[in-house]
């Protein structure tokens, strides 16, 4: 299998600066490149501008500029890679009639990683072997600089990023052949319902509750932002206030990402099988679109979108999208199944005689259905359908 291994960094205070000077070369040479593009085909000939043009004028870059040429070539060559997939997939969403999504220049927190492509070229892991307390990884232009593993690096390291994330610097390790560490059979299947109330409810009656966390730093969150906006821009008040917003996020980030983690081991070590909705939660979460008023051009009538908008930041707070790439994640390791179900439906119908109607969940907790009577908490009767519909399908997959 292929892994990403994440370790935080532990520069010097002259390390980090090389750090952020790394990270503003490469942003450059990437709004340059962009800038380049553009005019080449605002040009009247429309001359189109590849990967391969931009990498072959790095050596004259290079040569011409020392900022530039402090870094690896092969970082460098990534950076170009980069706006070329950005171009790629803009290109992609116009021939299918989607939304383009220009690719945008980048400013100075919008652009965090640095990428070498291979392990040995500008860049080594464990460059120090022989020390024997300490994990060092070798970057060109700024040294050896001290990493926090801690866990064993598996398979073998093909591609190494450098992440800044708020105050805090990470290396990403992308590794191939990476072992997989089955489990033993369980034998038990289980159905997944997720939720607001409850982060998730499983066919057997167990909740796993949602901490909200985004919802517990909210008043430290609004005051922060607020102080921030009353700072002038481009001073060092203003970045400290910025730090300040982006360190409430990653808690509130890497709590919610700690959450997904223990809640998917512990049901990929008890069961085979797990069905899950095949959730969208791009889609679940988008905004209400307006509705124009017949009688008055210009005007809008209401759209609940202000109930829409807090249901959405409920459904973010939960991070769904996190639990769900956590989990298949997980069960691939370990030798699990996850089956993805179409989520329509799935709390309305009876899980008794499987009677479909609106009129069977008339508040959010309480199931009772109009036709055989039956009654159960609503989101244990949604996962106990999610269950049946998983299995359903694994037996038709197998046919």
């Amino acid at each position: 299998m292929r892994r990403t291994f994440k370790f935080q960094l532990r520069p010097t205070v002259k390390q980090a600066a090389a750090f952020t000077a790394m990270l503003s070369s490469h942003r450059a040479l990437y709004n340059a490149a962009l800038q380049e593009r553009r005019d080449a085909y605002r040009h009247p000939s429309r001359t189109t501008v590849r990967y391969g043009d931009q990498s072959a004028q790095l050596k004259e870059i290079r040569a011409d500029d020392p900022d530039q040429a402090r870094w690896s070539f092969s970082s460098q060559q990534a950076t170009l890679r980069r706006l070329d997939t950005a171009m790629a997939a803009f290109f992609r969403r116009v021939k299918a009639g989607e939304k383009p999504g220009y690719p945008r220049f980048r400013g100075v927190g919008w652009f965090d990683t640095v990428t070498w492509p291979k392990d040995g070229d500008g860049c080594r892991w464990d460059s120090q072997p022989d020390h024997p307390t300490q994990t060092r990884v070798r970057l060109q232009g700024v040294g050896h600089v001290k990493v926090n593993q801690h866990r064993p690096v598996l398979g073998t390291v093909k591609t190494i990023s450098v992440k800044r994330e708020g105050c805090r610097w990470y290396v990403l390790l992308s590794c191939d052949d990476v072992p997989a560490a089955p489990l033993p059979v369980a034998g038990a299947v289980v159905g997944v319902d997720l939720g607001v109330v409850s982060l998730a409810t499983t066919s057997d009656g167990r909740h796993i509750g949602n901490p909200r966390y985004l919802a517990v730093v909210a008043g430290r969150l609004a005051r922060a932002q607020r102080k921030l906006a009353r700072k002038k821009r481009g001073s060092a008040r203003r970045r400290k206030a910025v730090a300040r917003v982006a360190a409430l996020h990653g808690t509130v980030r890497r709590q919610r990402l700690d959450l997904a983690h223990k809640t998917a081991l512990g049901l990929v070590r008890e069961h085979d099988l797990i069905a899950v909705e095949a959730l969208r939660v791009g889609n679940m979460t988008r905004r209400a679109a307006p509705r124009p008023a017949p009688d008055r051009p210009g005007a809008f009538l209401p759209n609940g979108q202000a109930a829409k908008t807090g249901l959405n930041r409920s459904i973010l707070d939960a991070g769904w999208g996190v639990f769900l790439a956590v989990l298949h994640a997980k069960a691939e390791s370990a030798g699990r199944t996850v089956v993805e179900v179409p989520p329509a439906n799935t709390s309305r119908t009876c899980a008794v005689c499987g009677h479909c109607h609106a009129d069977n969940r008339r508040t959010q907790a309480v199931f009772a259905c109009v036709a055989c009577g039956y009654t159960a908490h609503a989101d244990v009767n949604a996962a106990v359908n999610i269950l049946r519909a998983g299995l359903a399908r694994q037996a038709a997959q197998a046919a």
